[in-house]
């Protein structure tokens, strides 16, 4: 066994995760070990690695420029299913799109927990408020606004890192609308994070003593487990502005 890490870049936010890897030789003569306790544990970790994965994609390709956008539908468009929903989403995509053919989409479909309605949230970069309003025709533009520069989540600053708004987005899937790997909907445009190729490291890391922060980055989260994983969260720092002379 030997330990390796890696770093992942979504945007301005930064992941380092430090794990332990077999030769092979010990996986040909391992015997395979049960990694969960329950369906239950095995199913939330499967969330879990949806949610980041989700989270990479936002923080990859949104920030201050982008608008999150809440759409709701009148009793003259209200559809009833999620397949309808889906039509619907579809055609609006379409239409940003010949607006600009660049444009960034990022959408996911929920129903209210009062009213049950099917409702859509979404993060649009790359068209003005004006026109993202004017291509939905079926109800209301419920909430249109820029995406903060400086977020807080549980009392912390965590500066560009839109993770909190991206599982709030993501957690909005039911089982009623099929596959849960289809829980949200992009354009095919958006970057994809960087992972950097994993390497071998001696020293070993722990939630008191994480990786040093690449250049410019603050540690936002640590977090270890009994199966020798350990994971951190950095995001880049706003540059200190220069005092005049």
């Amino acid at each position: 066994m030997k330990r390796v890490k890696r770093r992942i870049f979504s945007g301005p936010v930064c992941e380092q995760e430090v794990y332990y890897i077999a030769d092979y030789q010990e996986v040909r003569s391992s015997k395979p070990r049960p990694r969960f306790k329950s369906d239950d544990e095995r199913k939330q970790h499967k969330l879990n690695i949806s949610r980041r994965r989700f989270a990479r994609l936002v923080n990859a390709n949104f920030g201050p420029a982008s608008y999150y956008v809440t759409l709701t539908m009148d009793d003259a468009h209200e559809v009833h299913t999620f397949d309808d929903a889906k039509r619907m989403m579809n055609n609006y995509y379409r239409r940003l799109q010949r607006e600009n053919p660049d444009v960034k989409i990022v959408s996911v479909t929920g129903r209210g927990k009062g009213t049950k309605r099917i409702h859509f949230h979404m993060i649009i970069d790359g068209l003005p408020e004006e026109v993202i309003s004017a291509k939905w025709t079926a109800g209301e533009v419920r909430t249109i606004s820029h995406l903060r520069e400086n977020n807080s989540y549980n009392g912390q600053a965590v500066g560009r890192d839109y993770s909190g708004l991206a599982q709030y987005m993501h957690d909005h899937w039911t089982e009623e609308q099929g596959e849960a790997s289809h829980r949200y909907k992009y354009t095919k445009n958006l970057i994809q994070p960087e992972f950097e190729t994993p390497r071998e490291v001696k020293r070993e890391y722990t939630t008191e003593r994480p990786p040093r922060p690449p250049k410019g980055y603050k540690l936002l989260y640590a977090e270890s487990n009994s199966f020798g994983y350990a994971y951190f969260k950095y995001v880049l720092e706003k540059p200190k502005r220069q005092r005049r002379c």
